[in-house]
């Protein structure tokens, strides 16, 4: 089974790597600038192309780990994208964060172009990309996902099949608005403490034995006791966008989004004051109102 993939980001990169050194499958990819260093990919074997179409020309399984909806829509459907050389029968993995809506329009359209479709966005960190023990929410039909599954073990520890198409795209929606309201909040409430002068590890120990401990605290507490920010490389520009898209979400459905409303104030004054590529671990610094010396 010959595998492409669209995105070499941080987490693209651990995909493709697995893919190919655990997987054993032959792969192309899209040479794009946003890509990490490619030179040990194209050592085990790795073939850039110049467009999304030539990577759907020489693939049986596409996957796509860009930043969001406007980029796979790009992808796909642009001028010499990946439908204009879709072969028959190909299935296109989204392992992107995306709007809902969106994948269902995407999804219509790979079908219309003779290939299927699969939702397929991650959970944990580059770190586990780099392992290979993502772990996929998988929407879209069974029996495409089976045929698939050999590539997805290849860089994965958990693949669950959550529903029909645009259904893993829900779910990690609301699974990264739980989450990144979970570390803003921290965030928030590590630089309170810090302004007053509360102990960062009596704080973090506090939380720890009580009501706040869980995964949030344990990656956020190096960079609130240590400043150690490299636990949760996730940008706060990117965390800005998915609590964006689980907004659209939940006004599309009519739901209640007055807490997800507030995390976004949160966020969006710390990306406007220039901080978008900071990691959001370093919420807890950003927050401050007494900013530390050095």
């Amino acid at each position: 089974m010959k595998v492409g993939i669209v995105g070499v980001g941080l987490m693209g990169h651990g995909i493709a790597k697995n893919v190919l050194a655990r997987g054993g499958f032959p792969l192309v990819f899209l040479d794009h600038p946003g890509n990490q260093p490619v030179d040990d990919l194209v050592g085990l074997g790795a073939t850039a192309c110049k467009t999304p179409g030539e990577v759907a020309d020489a693939s049986d399984v596409i996957i796509l780990c860009v930043t969001g909806s406007p980029q796979v829509e790009a992808i796909l459907t642009g001028e010499e994208g990946v439908l204009s050389r879709l072969r028959s029968g190909t299935i296109v993995v989204d392992c992107s964060t995306a709007l809902p809506d969106s994948t269902l329009r995407m999804a219509a359209a790979v079908q219309a172009a003779g290939g299927r479709f699969l939702d397929a966005p991650m959970t944990r960190t580059a770190k586990q990309a780099e392992e290979g023990t993502l772990n996929l929410l998988v929407g879209g039909d069974e029996a495409d996902l089976r045929s698939v599954r050999a590539v997805l073990a290849s860089f994965t520890e958990g693949v669950e099949h959550v529903g029909p198409v645009s259904f893993g795209h829900r779910l990690k929606l609301l699974h990264n608005y739980v989450s990144i309201g979970f570390m803003a909040l921290l965030g928030e409430a590590a630089a309170q403490a810090a302004d007053t002068g509360v102990d960062p590890a009596i704080f973090v120990d506090v939380l720890a034995k009580g009501g706040g401990a869980g995964v949030a605290l344990q990656r956020m507490a190096p960079a609130i006791v240590m400043d150690d920010v490299g636990t949760v490389p996730f940008f706060i520009g990117n965390a800005l966008k998915d609590i964006a898209y689980y907004r659209t979400m939940a006004s599309s459905s009519g739901a209640s989004r007055t807490i997800a409303d507030g995390v976004a104030a949160a966020i969006s004054a710390v990306v406007e004051s220039g901080h978008g590529q900071a990691y959001i671990s370093e919420l807890a610094r950003l927050l401050r109102k007494t900013k530390p010396t050095a």
